[in-house]
């Protein structure tokens, strides 16, 4: 790999603030990616009308932006470490406002649902920010900004839905895409103000056959998964996607073995501190997600069902804000823990606190207070959880590869979220009664379900203890090597006052 190249010294007041806002920027493009994917939420049951489209129609919406960023996270990382973490990040947050652009001038389906695939190249900027945080921080402020940053995907969850909930029920539902696309313009802008390019790059020649084999495989697969439901999990196609995404990765596991420079260095991922932050990163995602999915869903059945309260979509949302905001708050807490006990007994502890929660709402789900502390109790151990799994991959690859190998773990936990989405409809359907003549979960189906994701956390807890210790590789001859550039660059240094 070449070594990096020096930056030269920004002078100035103008300067000093620009570097004193580097992680603050990268987090709120975090947080800002996160609400993108959570505002058409509260739209789904009005968008058939609003549209003149299907249910099934107006579901590709939050499919496209799940499937559009699962192939380009991985790509798109590595491209970072090829080109420029700071180029690539601008360009997957372009997208991100280039599609709400399209979103607010039509109400087309078909053009709604490829905008939303742009806008699904933003999932790329977490671990985009974390390489660019681990290039220009010292590894004694690298925690917590990092921790920083991994929170950022439940705190934009949480402000998310009650935000957009707020402005569907009050304006017009374009006036949703306006606002992101200003907050997302916004955010291009102070990118390529305070954010610094990393000199780290890995060099070759970019992959392009890997590339279109995994989007293919990934494809075929996600949309199994997600589909399965509507389509029928026994259906000519759905079986035909799995058989297709079982021969498309495998020969595409075989192609980037044999490339001299692969999109994912599967040699690094057969490590096992590689490997089994994969694994848990798979794991986590299935069980954070089943809180905000079902939580929303318990929340909002009609009184009548014995169980239900009958919230409203924002009411829904402001029983999930202080989950969000113990995510915030925890990020430091969790930093703390990785830096005295190390990152895997940090992910232990979070997947840990993350099956206590769902023992809370196993126990009590009637009660409002309850299941808010049961849903925070799940977003706490979900804070620890996803701080610590960056951290994990920091130590255990080269610099030059970080943006993709924390592209590939986004993507596992991607992968768990869809596949517990799929889990989750299929305990609710299967348990099901008659309410007002229509069919409604019942409280049972509900109880099952946490105790599903409970148990899927506990599993990440144990994948969590069996990953190997190690030291950290930059502090090795690495870091010595990025410290003389550092000494060239007081970008660091004001990114350090910053942190």
């Amino acid at each position: 790999m070449a070594s990096p190249a020096p930056i030269s010294a920004p002078t100035g007041k103008g300067a000093g603030l620009r570097t004193r806002l580097t992680i603050p920027v990268l987090a709120y493009c975090g947080i800002l990616m996160a609400v993108m994917q959570t505002v058409v939420v509260p739209l789904l049951p009005d968008l058939p009308r609003l549209t003149g489209a299907s249910a099934g129609a107006v579901s590709w919406m939050v499919t496209a932006s799940l499937l559009s960023g699962a192939v380009l996270t991985p790509v798109l990382g590595r491209a970072g470490d090829m080109y420029g973490k700071r180029r690539v990040l601008l360009l997957s947050f372009g997208l991100m406002a280039a599609g709400s652009v399209i979103c607010a001038l039509t109400s087309d389906i078909r053009v709604l649902i490829a905008a939303r695939a742009l806008q699904g190249a933003a999932s790329s900027v977490v671990p985009l920010s974390i390489s660019i945080l681990r290039d220009e921080l010292p590894p004694e402020r690298r925690g917590s900004a990092v921790a920083l940053m991994s929170s950022t995907v439940g705190i934009g969850a949480a402000l998310g839905l009650p935000a957009a909930a707020v402005v569907v029920q009050y304006a017009n539902w374009h006036v949703m895409f306006w606002v992101t696309a200003a907050l997302g313009a916004t955010g291009v802008a102070l990118i390529r103000w305070a954010v610094p390019e990393s000199p780290v790059r890995e060099p070759g020649r970019f992959d392009v056959t890997g590339a279109l084999g995994l989007a293919a495989g990934l494809i075929c697969l996600l949309l199994a998964v997600s589909q399965g439901g509507q389509w029928g999990w026994a259906s000519a196609r759905i079986v035909g996607l799995f058989g297709a995404a079982v021969v498309v990765l495998g020969l595409w596991w075989w192609q980037q073995l044999r490339s001299e420079r692969p999109l994912v260095d599967l040699r690094l991922v057969s490590r096992p501190r590689v490997g089994l932050s994969h694994v848990a990163a798979l794991l986590t995602g299935f069980a954070f997600y089943a809180n905000s999915l079902v939580t929303a869903q318990l929340v909002q059945a009609p009184e009548a069902s014995g169980y239900g309260l009958g919230l409203s979509i924002v009411q829904t949302g402001l029983c999930l804000l202080p989950g969000g905001i113990t995510m915030l708050l925890f990020s430091p807490v969790s930093a703390r823990i990785s830096e005295a006990r190390g990152p895997r007994i940090t992910l232990a502890l979070g997947a840990a606190v993350i099956a206590f929660g769902y023992a809370l709402r196993v126990v009590d789900s009637r009660e409002l207070w309850m299941i808010m502390v049961g849903a925070t109790v799940v977003a706490t151990g979900t804070t620890l959880a996803y701080s610590a799994l960056p951290a994990l991959i920091l130590r255990a690859v080269p610099a030059g590869q970080t943006a993709s190998a924390n592209g590939v773990n986004v993507l596992m936990r991607t992968i768990g979220q869809a596949v517990s989405s799929a889990a989750v409809a299929a305990v609710l359907v299967h348990h099901t009664s008659l309410v007002g003549g229509a069919p409604v979960p019942t409280l049972h189906g509900y109880l099952l379900a946490f105790g599903v994701a409970g148990g899927v956390a506990l599993a990440a807890c144990a994948v969590a203890l069996t990953i190997p210790g190690d030291a950290d590789p930059d502090d090795g001859p690495q870091d010595t090597r990025r410290g003389q550039g550092r000494a060239t660059r007081s970008v660091s240094d004001g990114v350090m006052e910053g942190a």
